[in-house]
C-alpha cells in the first residue's frame, strides 16, 4: 500500500498525543525530525501553534536539561576543546559544502536554566528547525554547532552519562584562543555562511560579537533578536493606544545580553523618530543583581555604561536601590523582565506602577515557565484588567470581567528566521542594527491588537511563515539601502522566495 501524506500525519499525529508529558512529545518529534525530514516539516507546519512550544521554548529546556541521558541523533558537530587543533580536519569531514547558516553556542547561558554544558546543543538544533519551518532554508544548508568548552555545572559532571567534557568550564586566554580558532575554521571551510550566535553567557556574548561581526556575517539572537521582537512588541503596545515611544519610560530588569540589547535598540529606534541619543538614554532604568544602575555604585558592567543613572538621590534608604523603589520613583510605563528569577514582579510592584500609568505595558519574558517574572492571570487581577502584556513562555488566555484576553509569546521566532532569510537572500556583507529595526516595525504592523484590544500582541503562530518573509524582504531592502549588498532592490522579494524550500517527497520514477 502507498500512503499519503495525509495518512502519515494522520497517524503521526495520534502518536503524538499518546505521548504524556511534553518532554516525551520533545523526544517524539526529535525522532522523528531524524527519521523523515520531509514528514516531520509536513506536519510540524500542519500544527504549528500546538508544535512550537514543544520544539522550542519552553519544552527545549527540558530537552537540553535532559540531553545525554535521551540522546538519540547524530544531528551537528560538537567542537571540543581537547581536540582544538583538529578542528580544521573535522569541519572538513562534514559532508555538505553549501551551508547558508549555523547556529553555534557554548551552552552557558540556556534560556533561564544556565550553565547546561554539552546540553545546550537542543538550541542551535532548535533555531534551525525554525529557520526551516518559517525561513525556508533547506535542512542540509543548516548546520548546529556545540562549542563544548566544559561545564560548571555540577548536576551534569556528576551524571555518568553526561556526553560532554567533563572539565570546568573555560575562561579567560584558553577560552577566546578556542573561539578564535573557530571563527578561522568556519571562515575557511564555509566563508559566506551566516553565523548565528546563541545562548552564550554575558561576559562573553556582547564582546565575541563585537569582535567577530566584521570579520564573519554573524549575529547574536539574544541580543539582538531579543531586542528587536520586544520592540516589536511595544510599538504594537504603543497603537493601540496611540501614545508615542519617546513619551515612554522604561524600566528592564536584567543586566545581561538581553536587557542591553533592548535598552540600545529603544535608543535607536527613538533616535530615529527625532529624540537625542542622550535623551533617549535618560528614558531607561536598568536593575542588575545588584539594583539600579546608577553612579553611586562601586562596579557596573561595560554593557551598561550608558545607562547609569545619575537622578537617584534620596530614592532608596540602602545603597542597593530595589525594582520597588526604582517604580515608585521612575514612574515607568513600560517594564520589562529578562531576570531569570521568576515571580519578581510583585503585586506590591504591579499596583504601584498602575498609580501614575494608565496602560501600563508589562513584559515578564524569562523563560521557561518557571523562570517568568510574574504570571498573565496576576498581572491581569493586579492591574485591574488595564496590563498590556507579552511574556516569553507561552500562557493561556486570561479572563477578568467581561473580558478575556490573549497573551501574546514574545519569542524570537518571528524574527530571526526572517532577518537571516533576508541577509542570506540578497548576500549581505553585514548584519546591522537597523536591520532588526526594520524587523520590529513589520512584525508590528502584524499585530492583531491594533483591531482588538483584547488580542494578542503578535500573530498567531500560523502566521510565523508569512511574517518572516515580509521581513525577510525588509531586511534585504535595508541591506541594499545601506550599502551592503549589490543585488538590485527590485529582484529582492524573487530571490527571498527563491530560497523557499518546501517539505515535499520527490518524485520517483523507473
Amino acid at each position: 500500500h502507498i500512503e499519503t501524506v495525509e495518512q502519515q500525519i494522520k497517524r503521526t499525529y495520534e502518536n503524538f498525543t499518546k505521548q504524556p508529558a511534553p518532554l516525551e512529545k520533545y523526544i517524539f518529534l526529535m525522532n522523528l525530525l531524524n527519521h523523515n525530514e520531509i514528514l516531520f516539516y509536513q506536519f510540524v507546519d500542519r500544527f504549528a501553534t500546538q508544535m512550537l512550544p514543544i520544539i522550542y521554548t519552553p519544552t527545549v529546556g527540558d530537552g537540553a536539561i535532559h540531553h545525554s541521558n535521551i540522546f538519540a541523533e547524530r544531528r551537528g558537530l560538537y567542537l571540543c576543546y581537547p581536540l582544538a587543533d583538529k578542528m580544521d580536519e573535522i569541519l572538513a569531514h562534514y559532508p555538505h559544502d553549501d551551508v547558508q547558516v549555523i547556529v553555534v553556542t557554548d551552552g552557558e547561558r540556556i534560556l533561564g536554566l544556565g550553565d547546561q554544558g554539552l546540553g545546550g546543543m537542543t538550541i542551535p538544533i532548535g533555531k534551525l528547525i525554525l529557520y526551516t519551518l518559517f525561513g525556508g532554508i533547506h535542512p542540509a544548508k543548516t548546520l548546529p554547532i556545540m562549542l563544548d568548552v566544559g561545564t560548571n555545572n555540577e548536576e551534569r559532571l556528576n551524571n555518568e552519562l553526561y556526553l560532554g567534557w567533563r572539565h570546568p568550564r573555560l575562561s579567560g586566554d584558553q577560552y577566546d584562543t578556542f573561539i578564535d580558532q573557530f571563527v578561522s575554521a568556519i571562515k575557511k571551510r564555509f566563508p559566506k555562511v551566516l553565523l548565528q550566535w546563541e545562548d552564550f553567557g554575558k561576559n562573553n556574548a556582547r564582546r565575541i560579537l563585537d569582535k567577530y561581526q566584521k570579520e564573519v556575517l554573524s549575529f547574536n539572537d539574544d541580543i539582538q533578536g531579543t531586542a528587536s521582537v520586544t520592540l516589536g512588541a511595544i510599538l504594537a503596545a504603543l497603537h493601540s493606544s496611540n501614545e508615542k515611544l519617546e513619551d515612554q519610560r522604561f524600566v528592564i530588569l536584567g543586566g545581561g545580553s538581553a536587557g542591553s540589547g533592548i535598552a540600545d535598540l529603544l535608543v535607536l529606534k527613538m533616535e530615529q523618530d527625532g529624540i537625542s541619543r542622550e535623551e533617549a538614554e535618560k528614558k531607561i532604568y536598568i536593575l542588575d543583581s545588584q539594583g539600579l544602575v546608577h553612579s553611586e555604585r562601586p562596579r557596573t558592567s561595560p554593557l551598561l555604561k550608558n545607562y547609569v543613572r545619575t537622578d537617584v538621590k534620596g530614592w532608596s534608604k540602602q545603597e542597593t536601590i530595589d525594582l520597588f523603589d526604582t517604580v515608585k520613583n521612575a514612574h515607568p510605563t513600560v517594564m520589562i523582565g529578562v531576570s531569570g528569577q521568576g515571580g519578581v514582579f510583585t503585586k506590591q510592584i504591579i499596583q504601584e506602577m498602575c498609580k501614575l500609568t494608565k496602560k501600563p505595558i508589562i513584559f515578564p519574558l524569562s523563560n521557561p515557565t518557571s523562570k517568568t517574572e510574574a504570571v498573565p492571570k496576576d498581572i491581569i487581577e493586579w492591574s485591574n484588567g488595564n496590563a498590556i502584556i507579552a511574556t516569553g513562555s507561552p500562557f493561556p488566555p486570561v479572563s477578568f470581567g467581561s473580558k478575556t484576553y490573549k497573551i501574546g509569546q514574545c519569542n524570537n521566532v518571528y524574527i530571526f528566521p526572517g532577518v537571516g532569510t533576508g541577509v542570506i537572500a540578497v548576500h549581505a556583507k553585514a548584519v546591522s542594527e537597523t536591520m532588526f529595526l526594520e524587523a520590529s516595525q513589520i512584525l508590528a504592523s502584524f499585530s492583531p491588537r491594533k483591531n482588538d484590544p483584547t488580542a494578542s500582541l503578535f500573530p498567531d503562530f500560523s502566521e510565523v511563515k508569512k511574517v518572516c518573509r515580509e521581513i525577510a524582504i525588509g531586511v534585504g531592502k535595508k541591506a541594499i539601502e545601506e550599502g551592503l549588498s549589490d543585488v538590485s532592490i527590485h529582484e529582492v522579494e524573487k530571490k527571498v522566495d527563491a530560497l523557499m524550500w518546501k517539505p515535499h517527497y520527490s518524485n520517483l520514477a523507473n
